[in-house]
C-alpha cells in the first residue's frame, strides 16, 4: 500500500514545503493538495517546489475540476512540471465543490468531467485533442504520463470513474462503504472492456495518532461536514430513500442545516455540529498506531492501492512521524 498526504495550501507556502519533504523522508510517495482558487494559494506554483525539493514524491491535486482553468492550460502545467521533474505528478479532479461555489458557479457536470478527463491526459501525454471545437496538441511534450484519477461517490460518478479514469479517489475510510464503492467502479470498469484492477484505488480521509480520542475526534470532525456537503448533493439528486445512495451514507446529514466555505476542511468547523462521533470513527483513522493500522489492513484487503492522510490539525508533525515510524513499514508485509 503506497501513503499519500494531503494539504491546504495556506501560506506560508514553505511550511507546505517543509511538511512534505517530511512526509518523503518517512515513507510517503504522494503529495497531494487541496485547489481552490479562492481560499488557499495556487498549488501549481507550489508543486514546482515540492518536486524541487524532493526526489520521488508525486503531487496532485485532490482535487482539480474542469471550471477553474481551461483544460489545455491544466495539461500544459502538468506537462511542465513533469518535463521538469519527470514525469511525477498526478491529476486529481472532480466535479469541483468549494472551488466552483466559492467563485459563485455551479459545479461541473459530470458529462463535462468525463470528456475533461480524456483531453486533459491526451494533451498532457502529447496526444491531439479537442477543446470547445478546436483541434490541438501541446508539441512539445516528450514522453509525458499523466494518470487522471477522479474523485466519486453517487453512482453516476462511480460509473464514470470505471469508464474513463486510471484511478478512483474515495474520501472516507469506513470499509463498508470502501467496498461498496470500490465494486461499482470495478463493474463499471468491466462493463466497459477495461481491467478492473487496472483502476488504482485511493482512499483520502483524516489520520490522527495518539490516545485521546475525545481530542482526535474534535480535531478531524470537520470531514464529516465536508463529505456531507457532497452527500447532501446526491439526496437532492436521487432522494434520500432512492437506494442509489447507501443509506449509511446519507442517514447523517438530517441536521445539517448549511455550509460555511470560509472554514471548509479546517479543524473547529462550525457547520459541522451535526456530525456525530460515529461517523467521525467511521470516515477517519483516530487511535494508537495498532488502531490505525487495523482498519488500513482491512481497507488493503478491500482492494485499496493507497491511502491519503489527511493532515489537517493541531498534530501535523506528529501524524507524518508515526506513520513513517510505525504504520507505513507495518502495511508493507
Amino acid at each position: 500500500m503506497d501513503f499519500g498526504l494531503v494539504l491546504q495550501t495556506d501560506p506560508p507556502a514553505s511550511r507546505v514545503i517543509s511538511l512534505m519533504k517530511r512526509a518523503e523522508r518517512n515513507g510517503f510517495t504522494h503529495g497531494w493538495t487541496f485547489d481552490s482558487a479562492v481560499l488557499w494559494q495556487e498549488p501549481f506554483v507550489i508543486y514546482s517546489q515540492i518536486l524541487a525539493n524532493t526526489t520521488t514524491l508525486k503531487v496532485g491535486p485532490m482535487v482539480t475540476n474542469p471550471g477553474t482553468r481551461t483544460w489545455e492550460v491544466t495539461a500544459s502545467t502538468f506537462a511542465t512540471l513533469n518535463d521538469m521533474f519527470g514525469n511525477r505528478t498526478v491529476c486529481g479532479i472532480g466535479r469541483g465543490d468549494s472551488a466552483m461555489r466559492v467563485a459563485g458557479r455551479r459545479p461541473n457536470t459530470l458529462a463535462r468531467l468525463g470528456e475533461a478527463i480524456e483531453v486533459i491526459r491526451d494533451l498532457a501525454e502529447g496526444r491531439e485533442a479537442e477543446v470547445d471545437g478546436q483541434r490541438m496538441r501541446l508539441p512539445w511534450v516528450r514522453d509525458g504520463r499523466l494518470p487522471v484519477w477522479m474523485a466519486a461517490y453517487g453512482p453516476k460518478a462511480l460509473a464514470l470513474t470505471g469508464r474513463k479514469a486510471d484511478g478512483f479517489i474515495l474520501q472516507l475510510a469506513d470499509p463498508f462503504l470502501t467496498e461498496w464503492m470500490v465494486k461499482a467502479v470495478r463493474n463499471a470498469a468491466a462493463e466497459a472492456g477495461r481491467d478492473p484492477d487496472s483502476v488504482t484505488i485511493c482512499v483520502a480521509a483524516p489520520a490522527y495518532v495518539g490516545d485521546d480520542l475525545a481530542h482526535a475526534r474534535e480535531q478531524c470532525r470537520w470531514f464529516g461536514g465536508m463529505v456531507g456537503n457532497h452527500v447532501a448533493d446526491l439526496v437532492s439528486r436521487y432522494g434520500e430513500h432512492s437506494g442509489m445512495v447507501p443509506e449509511a451514507l446519507t442517514e447523517y446529514i438530517k441536521g445539517r442545516e448549511g455550509y460555511d466555505y470560509s472554514h471548509h476542511g479546517r479543524a473547529g468547523n462550525p457547520s459541522t455540529d451535526f456530525v456525530p462521533d460515529e461517523i467521525v470513527d467511521r470516515f477517519c483513522l483516530l487511535g494508537p498506531p495498532e488502531a490505525h493500522i487495523e482498519k488500513l489492513r482491512a481497507l488493503r484487503d478491500l482492494g485499496v492501492d493507497q491511502f491519503a492522510v489527511y493532515d489537517m490539525h493541531d498534530a501535523q508533525e506528529t501524524t507524518i512521524d508515526a506513520y513513517g515510524a510505525e504504520i507505513i513499514p507495518a502495511l508493507g508485509d
